[in-house]
């Protein structure tokens, strides 16, 4: 078992920044892939970005250029820095992992969930 908690959502103006956190317990965290997805209201979960224990990442276009993932192995954390805020990019944030090196884009192949940060754009 993996347990993720998420922490550093809140309210923020267009065009400012924000940082998510993510912290590991439970099994190796440097065996896992950690990735964030989000959902705003009446959507479906979507892929944010990716990052494998060797550091590589991958991003949602959406994100791409403003967005960056990180990982600190030692500190079992994951952190998402998101610069240049959209109202687009109000929704809840989660923090997933799954076994593996692998950067899966689909949120079906991620084993554990956090409960997720809101984080909210304003225009």
């Amino acid at each position: 078992q993996v347990q993720l908690v998420e922490s550093g959502g809140g309210l923020v103006q267009a065009g400012g920044s924000l940082r998510l956190s993510c912290a590991a317990s439970g099994r190796t965290f440097s065996n896992y892939a950690m990735g964030w997805f989000r959902q705003a209201p009446g959507k479906e979960r979507a892929f944010v970005a990716a990052i494998s224990w060797s550091e590589i990442s991958y991003y949602a276009d959406s994100v791409k250029g403003r967005f960056t993932i990180s990982r600190d192995n030692a500190k079992n954390t994951v952190s998402l820095k998101m610069n240049s805020l959209k109202p687009e990019d109000t929704a809840v944030y989660y923090c997933a992992a799954r076994a593996g090196s692998y950067l899966a884009t689909g949120s079906y192949e991620y084993d554990y969930w956090g409960q997720g940060t809101q984080v909210t754009v304003s225009s």
